[in-house]
């Protein structure tokens, strides 16, 4: 990824925060010279590592987990919030639109997870994340006795250990802090998730 020094993010807590919030991920691996891109929720863990490790899993019938025995590295790419910058909210003249946002990119060889406890806890793992915020959460112990594993034959688990993180947040670091504060205003009086999101984050810059 292209990382300017002023946009660069380097702090852990910073993209491991970002990762978990935007943890609907693309997972880019190359085969035959060709990228190959699934849309997939991954989940970071905590494993003592520098950077820790991702875990998730896609349909067998999914080619993509036939990559992963390359060795080579893939890439999961999380997309934080965004938004489009009209030159209108600056003070400075000259200026041109552009588009705000923060990004994760996260690198490592993922590796298959085969063992059948292992699979079946990594998918609790991500029943209990995506579920845990509802009233009446759905657990997987609900289900018929030996339906989870059954199920589980029709999907490729795997983990990712993080060999390597980039962080960028293009927020407008090389504007001035009139412009910047005009571009959080105008966000805000927009409202939307993302726009607000921006605003916040571009008035952290200050």
């Amino acid at each position: 990824m292209y990382v300017p020094p002023h946009f660069a993010v380097t702090d852990p807590p910073r993209l491991i925060g970002l990762m978990q919030a935007a943890s609907f991920a693309q997972l880019v691996t190359v085969a035959d010279g060709e990228p190959f891109v699934s849309h997939l929720p991954l989940l970071w863990q905590d494993d003592g590592s520098s950077h820790g490790r991702l875990i998730g899993h896609m349909a067998r019938a999914n080619p993509q987990w036939r990559h992963f025995g390359s060795g080579l590295n893939a890439l999961a790419v999380f997309a934080g919030p965004h938004a489009y910058i009209s030159p209108s909210w600056y003070e400075s003249a000259a200026q041109v639109p552009t588009w705000n946002y923060a990004a994760v990119h996260a690198y490592g060889a993922p590796r298959i997870v085969e063992e059948p406890h292992a699979v079946l806890e990594i998918l609790r793992k991500l029943v209990g994340t995506y579920e845990g915020a509802f009233e009446k959460p759905w657990r997987m112990d609900g289900l018929p006795e030996g339906h989870a594993e059954r199920m589980s034959k029709a999907i490729v688990a795997f983990e990712m250990p993080i060999a390597r993180l980039e962080g960028k947040w293009k927020l407008g670091q090389n504007k001035s802090a009139a412009d910047r504060v005009g571009t959080a205003v105008a966000l805000e009086r927009l409202g939307g998730e993302d726009n607000l999101a921006i605003a916040a984050l571009t008035r952290d810059t200050l």
